[in-house]
């Protein structure tokens, strides 16, 4: 089974880029797109056979917004947290299926000088309240753009990003807690090394110069260690600030 996780950063945008080609190409069976920013009948997706289509825009147009393609149909789905506070942004779906849960999610930014890390850090906390409640019902899957460079590896220049959005304590803190709980950042079960990003400023040329942050994540519970086939970033595919990172499960 093999999952792609992309910010696109916008949809529309993607879509007069490389997205389509991209996604039949890939052939997965689930795409989990970030920041969409565009809702279900703005977008011409009528391409697209053999894919059951879940969207969650923001209240607010053109901004943010999640979305999960599937072949195979859940038995359910679910949009949002179950509150209303974090749910105006469209940030999460939740697809249950026979053998996990797959939670699609886009994290909040803490934005410049850090002004909106109190509510970063209520929504780190009671999303792991979410995945947690969750895995007393099965297994869980959940990727997306976190919005977070976990480690020091994790970004190319860590010194000069410390405390800042992204890289401040608090959110670095409020990842570990995903791991203390026993999630697993597939990723770094086969890649210990730095290096790797998968988000890059337009600025300076830094994605030439893979000047960038890891910020988009598969991770999985414990229990599917043994299904956990590979982990990787697809830094080779353009069309976005981003690029897709994709696992594949036995």
């Amino acid at each position: 089974m093999k999952l792609v996780c992309w910010n696109v950063n916008g949809i529309r945008a993607a879509l007069n880029k490389n997205f389509r080609e991209f996604f039949e190409e890939e052939d997965g069976d689930i795409f989990c797109l970030q920041e969409t920013k565009a809702r279900e009948e703005q977008v011409e997706m009528g391409w697209m056979e053999g894919y059951h289509a879940f969207w969650n825009a923001a209240e607010k147009p053109g901004y943010a917004g999640t979305a999960v393609f599937c072949k195979t149909k859940p038995s359910s789905v679910r949009y949002g947290l179950g509150s209303p506070e974090h749910d105006q942004e469209g940030r999460v779906i939740t697809l249950k299926f026979r053998g996990f849960y797959l939670v699609n999610v886009y994290t909040p930014n803490a934005q410049n000088e850090l002004r909106r890390l109190n509510y970063r850090q209520q929504w780190d906390r009671d999303f792991l309240k979410y995945l947690n409640s969750l895995e007393e019902d099965k297994p869980v899957v959940f990727c997306g753009d976190l919005n977070v460079a976990h480690q020091e590896i994790d970004l190319a220049r860590p010194k000069q990003n410390r405390n800042t959005a992204g890289f401040s304590d608090e959110e670095r803190a409020g990842f570990s807690a995903y791991i203390d709980a026993g999630f697993i950042d597939t990723f770094r079960e086969f890649e210990t090394g730095g290096g790797h990003y998968s988000w890059w400023s337009y600025r300076s040329g830094a994605r030439s110069k893979n000047v960038g942050w890891r910020l988009d994540y598969w991770c999985i519970s414990q229990t599917l260690r043994k299904r956990l086939k590979s982990s990787i970033i697809r830094a080779d595919v353009m069309g976005s600030d981003h690029c897709p990172v994709v696992m594949e499960l036995k």
